[in-house]
């Protein structure tokens, strides 16, 4: 059985990933408060991963709002102080890094993006991403370990995150329900996603821990399909059994970023090829258990939301 440390165990998609690697791993998950890696000093991280011996690393740690140089931490510095304390520490070990869609930027409408399509982000969000990515690269095709980059789409699933839109909307929902309304208003962009159920990332990063090692450090893990943001929130609404009417309303002050990446789909041929993987779950139940999971815990009205 391999030896897996999880970093960022703590967070909406480490949890996930956790409960995974827990079943079929020998797997150590410190705290943030034990291992907060953009606070820990390289010697520190070093001396973790000297005493704990992995045969892997997953580093599920970061944030999905902040500042450029928030996301620069959480992101580029991490994933360089790891490279370099498992170069000292467990050179044979392999890192996975849970990287993100937004390294890609816009991208035709239509495309299924596969991982050799040039990445443009057009956030420091995705731009720290990129470039963690990057040295993930780097450091696997120097040989001072092997590295492997799950860019992770849009992953729904319980205990997503305040500043995600499907949280955001969810809890809309949630108090319109509870509150008997007749319609909610909601700030939606004309875009389309990629959605991946949460769970099916988390067998894609046990898949990571399995597969053998190889020249392709970059695999995308997303569900193949695009939708319509508004047939998201549509769906969503029915599977919550709110029949009322979705209407524009007023956008919260981080929509641009959305805004400015009209398509997402992911391209997941290599993901099969490499990793033996494929989602499992379609988009309608992964609403359904985000909406058990979640939706009940709604009773007030919220301000507006941007869906994007």
């Amino acid at each position: 059985m391999k030896r897996v440390l999880l970093l960022g165990g703590g967070g909406f998609l480490g949890r996930h990933i956790g409960a995974a690697l827990a079943a079929h791993t020998a797997l150590r998950s410190p705290s943030r408060a034990q291992c907060d890696l953009v606070r820990t000093e390289l010697s520190e991280v070093t001396a973790l991963i000297d005493r704990e011996r992995p045969d892997v690393v997953v580093s599920a740690a970061g944030r999905i709002v902040g500042s450029g140089y928030d996301f620069v931490r959480a992101h580029v510095v991490t994933t360089a102080k790891l490279i370099e304390a498992m170069a000292l520490a467990a050179p044979g070990a392999r890192l996975i890094r849970i990287g993100s869609a937004a390294e890609y930027g816009v991208v035709p409408h239509g495309l299924a993006v596969g991982e050799d399509h040039p990445g443009a982000p057009v956030s420091e969000y995705g731009l720290s991403h990129l470039a963690a990515t990057r040295l993930a690269e780097l450091a696997g095709d120097a040989g001072r370990l092997d590295t492997i980059v799950l860019r992770v789409f849009n992953p729904v699933g319980p205990g997503m995150p305040a500043g995600n839109m499907l949280s955001r909307v969810t809890a809309m929902v949630g108090a319109a329900v509870a509150g008997g309304a007749c319609d909610v208003a909601l700030g939606l962009h004309d875009t389309y996603r990629d959605l991946v159920d949460v769970r099916d990332v988390a067998a894609a990063v046990l898949a990571a821990t399995r597969c053998a090692p190889g020249a392709e450090r970059v695999v995308n893990v997303g569900s193949g399909r695009a939708v319509a943001t508004r047939d998201v929130v549509r769906l969503l609404a029915d599977v919550a059994g709110f029949r009322g009417e979705i209407r524009h309303g007023t956008f919260p002050p981080d929509a641009t970023r959305s805004a400015a990446v009209p398509w997402m789909c992911a391209d997941i041929d290599r993901a099969r090829r490499v990793l033996g993987w494929a989602p499992a779950h379609d988009l309608s139940e992964s609403l359904r258990t985000l909406w058990r999971a979640d939706g009940a815990r709604s009773a007030r009205p919220v301000a507006g939301v941007a869906a994007g």
